[in-house]
Parts: structure tokens; sequence; C-alpha cells
């Protein structure tokens, strides 16, 4: 969608457009995240949008800051700031600024995705050595830090060890990134599964507050978009999981319906309107369920 219109006049600024956000500062130096209803897989951003998308995300993350604020800070100043133009209402949030910490942050309590893939290769995953005979879905024994370098748009994010973040942020960032990224993980997988949902993994972003050392939540977290969310009553290790994210999409993209050769190189075809239906129902099962919230509530 063009939001170039909600610009216009104000004192907005952009600074980035990602693979569904779009990034602005204020005159005061704050911060403006847009979340808009685009969907990427496969590091393409696809021609399809899923009606609504924006807001779910923005709504979930909120819920999650409030879940999450006894055990970490995090970035959100608002989401009802007069700055944020009237269209954006429900789908962007007024933040701090930060130093963003180059690491994508990614904690795993099963095994699927690229965990698996690297598990297959090797045994282990990012360094993290894991029993013999694992399948697609199986409980780890315990949650593990799993990072990845933050890939340039269209490019790969690349699993990498501890120790390769280490000799980028500092021994003592990297430790305290590992600890702070599983005790949310814990915390959000103990929640999840008392709304009847396994938290298969999840990647979340940090940043600093200039001159300060205390790491701070930042960007999206914890939604369909940046985790694995998985029904309990359909978990069954040995296949792919039903899901209330956006594998379901990515499902599609892989099926001979779609006529779409990965290795091609060329763009994804659009989402039919039934994969587009049906990946909003996800979307939004996955926030209702989550916070026991309606979503008809929920400005915008």
């Amino acid at each position: 969608m063009d939001d170039s219109a909600a610009v216009a006049g104000s004192d907005l600024e952009h600074l980035h457009s990602g693979k569904v956000r779009d990034l602005y500062r204020t005159a005061d130096g704050r911060l403006l995240l847009v979340a808009s209803d685009r969907i990427s897989a496969f590091d393409y951003i696809l021609d399809s949008v899923i009606p609504d998308k924006g807001r779910i995300l923005t709504a979930m993350t909120a819920w999650w800051f409030e879940q999450l604020a006894d055990l970490v800070p995090n970035h959100l100043l608002s989401l009802d700031d007069p700055v944020i133009p009237a269209r954006w209402r429900g789908r962007a949030m007024v933040c701090r600024y930060l130093e963003m910490i180059p690491v994508e942050a990614v904690a795993r309590g099963y095994l699927t995705g690229s965990g698996l893939a690297d598990y297959r290769a090797s045994g282990t995953v990012c360094g993290n050595a894991l029993p013999d005979g694992l399948r697609d879905g199986d409980r780890l024994p315990e949650p593990i830090f799993t990072p990845a370098t933050k890939a340039t748009f269209g490019e790969h994010d690349e699993n990498v060890t501890l120790e390769a973040i280490a000799a980028t942020i500092g021994a003592a960032t990297a430790t305290r990134l590992r600890d702070l990224t599983l005790s949310v993980y814990r915390t959000a997988a103990r929640i999840a599964a008392g709304r009847g949902i396994l938290l298969a993994d999840t990647k979340l972003e940090f940043g600093r507050v200039p001159g300060s050392d205390t790491l701070v939540l930042a960007d999206e977290v914890l939604t369909p978009d940046s985790s694995r969310f998985w029904p309990a009553d359909g978990w069954q290790p040995g296949r792919a999981q039903p899901s209330f994210d956006k594998q379901y999409v990515r499902d599609w993209l892989l099926s001979p319906q779609s006529g779409w050769d990965r290795a091609s190189g060329t763009q994804p075809p659009a989402l039919p309107e039934q994969v587009v239906t049906a990946t909003r129902a996800r979307y939004l099962e996955a926030y209702e369920r989550l916070t026991g919230r309606s979503f008809a509530d929920w400005p915008g």
C-alpha cells in the first residue's frame, strides 16, 4: 500500500522500508514504526497483502510487551501519540531510538526449519550439540540459543555460533543476549502453553539506549511473522506441524499448485484468495487465543 499521503505535509522523515515495516523519524527524534499488510516468504515480498496483518502484528507486539515488562524493557513509547497519522492508527508504534545489536537473537524449543536442516547436516545447531535421532517437530531437551547474522535485503540470515557473535559484539554482550533471549522464550512459551499453543521458536531483536549497556527489546515481538506457533493438540513430531504463522504461505508456494520453483530466482506468484483468507484467519486466531482479547476491540 502507498503510505505517502499519510506523510505529506507532516514532520515525519522516512528512514527505511523493510519487508513488512516502514520506519520514520519524528521531528523530536523519536521513531515511528509502521506495520504494513505486506507479507514476505523466502526473502521475497509477495505481490499479495494480508488484510489487517499490520494491525494484528502491532496488537500482538503491544500485548507481549505488557507480559514481558517485568523481565525486559522495550522500545514502545505510545500507540496513540498525535504524531501518528489517522490512517496508521492501530498499526503504528512511537518508539525510542536505540542503537541496534546487529544480531538476530533466535531461541528454539523445538527442532524445525533451518535448525532441522543444520541438525541433519551436522548433529548440531549453531554449536549446540543435540541428541541423535531427533525428528521434525521434536521438543528439545532444553531451549537453545541459535543466533543469526542480519542479512541485507534479499539475502538469507546465516545461523552462527555464540562465539561468532561474541567476536562482533563482545563476549559479555553476547552472553547477556543469549541469557535474555532464552528468558524471554521460556516466559513466552509458558504463557502460550497455558493457551494451548506451542511456541516452537522465535526471533527477537535488541538494542541499547545510547550511553547505556542495558539491552532493550525492539521491533516486533512474538508474532506469527517472527515466531512459529503450533496448536498443542495437533502436535505430532515426525511431520510438518499445523501452525498459526506464515508457514502456511511457504507451504503453498512450494506446492505444485503455485507453479513456482524456488530455485528459479524469479518472483513468487501472487497468493490466491483462499490462501490470503486462510492466512489472515491463522494470524487472527493466534492473536485471540494468546491474548484472550477480541481483535474487533483493537483500534484502527
